[in-house]
């Protein structure tokens, strides 16, 4: 009965399973993978260090009961051995100085019933909770909530922009759902991974899919990669900056190394250009002959907007921002494909439709030549 439980709980899609490890040292031998400490990931991205002092045959994908303050949680082993301690290492936890708790025995089906009982409670504690927390007038939000496994503990996380007095709200859920209750604050970004979601990318959101460190974002990621600032383009699903902004920061700063700097105009003999935009990987900067808006955009590359520079500072001007060497973009180049969508307007659809004649429906009747032709067929004279 024991492994149909374990078979069951490895193989199904449950909210533990958010963030994977993958184990790449399955295939050598069990004496080279000597270490006990065996990693217990929980709901979402909770996880935790255990000892294996019982000597259990643990593989990844086990559903096994561990010790908890008070009794026993339920979790899943999401890597054993040394990954566990370079999973340590990663997260920047002294195995020395860790506190570890022991790994019990693999989950009965007991203990899976109450599991999943206990899971089937969180959505409307988390419900109740936030009704309560709003009748104490407190300015927090209960975001998600946590059962332990054996159903005596149940933990809170919340999201507050200022320091929170939550004693009395403790005291009221204690009281109302008959639990140990511990309070835990996090922030928009864990808010948003612990939920989960679809980006506007079309896929599952980073923070709930593989994001376990979240870094600082600022608007200087989207001004290095000359992104528009527009609020509602760059925020995400936990009206933070998206996280996606710092992806490719890297290669936009090491590829504008050699650029030069924007704020600089390119004096001509005929007129004044001031910096439009830039396409960074193509190495063209984009000039116009007005401050404020675009007005007559040329496009010059990079090598020729440094010489003009070069050529401003001596005091000379030069005749044009591009010469014979550099080739001048053609904007009105056929395009290599055809419009297949039809040129009809839009707003066709808006016109009101005509009424439909009830006479136009019926069908004219023919009159029965029947016997003009008779007549007319020789065969049928006598």
């Amino acid at each position: 009965m024991e492994e149909e439980v374990q078979s069951k709980c490895s193989t199904c899609i449950d909210r533990c399973g958010k963030l994977d490890v993958y184990d790449w040292l399955a295939d050598v031998p069990e004496s080279c993978n000597v270490s006990d400490i065996v990693e217990i990931q929980f709901k979402n991205t909770r996880k935790s260090y255990y000892k294996n002092t019982n000597g259990l045959r643990l593989k990844k994908g086990d559903v096994v009961a561990v010790e908890a303050s008070p009794g026993h949680d339920i979790g899943t082993v999401s890597c054993t051995g040394e990954i566990a301690v370079m999973q340590m290492r990663k997260n920047r936890l002294n195995i020395n100085e860790y506190e570890f708790k022991r790994v019990y025995r693999h989950a009965k089906p007991v203990d899976y019933e109450k599991w999943e009982e206990a899971k089937e409670l969180e959505h409307e504690t988390m419900i109740k909770s936030r009704q309560i927390s709003a009748d104490l007038n407190l300015n927090m939000k209960i975001g998600d909530v946590e059962y332990q496994g054996d159903r005596t503990k149940a933990i809170f996380y919340y999201i507050a922009d200022e320091r929170v007095d939550f004693r009395q709200l403790i005291k009221v859920l204690a009281d109302k759902f008959k639990v140990r209750i511990e309070m835990r604050q996090i922030g928009a970004r864990q808010e948003a991974g612990r939920i989960g979601g679809i980006g506007p990318c079309g896929r599952e959101l980073c923070c709930s899919s593989w994001i376990t460190n979240f870094v600082s974002v600022t608007t200087n990621a989207a001004r290095y990669q000359e992104i528009s600032l527009n609020p509602q383009k760059l925020a995400g699903q936990c009206g933070k900056l998206k996280c996606c902004l710092n992806f490719e920061l890297d290669a936009y700063i090491d590829a504008q190394k050699g650029f030069p700097k924007t704020d600089i105009p390119l004096e001509t003999q005929d007129n004044t250009y001031y910096h439009f935009k830039t396409d960074i990987f193509k190495g063209i900067m984009s000039y116009s002959t007005d401050k404020m808006i675009p007005a007559n955009i040329t496009e010059v590359p990079v090598d020729r907007v440094k010489e003009i520079i070069r050529m401003n500072k001596r005091g000379k001007k030069v005749p044009s921002l591009l010469d014979d060497r550099h080739v001048v973009v053609d904007k009105t180049k056929a395009l290599d494909y055809q419009n297949v969508v039809g040129e009809d307007s839009i707003s066709r659809f808006d016109e009101p439709k005509k009424p439909v004649s009830r006479n136009r429906n019926k069908r004219r009747r023919k009159p029965n030549t029947n016997n003009n032709n008779n007549n007319r067929n020789p065969k049928n004279k006598k």
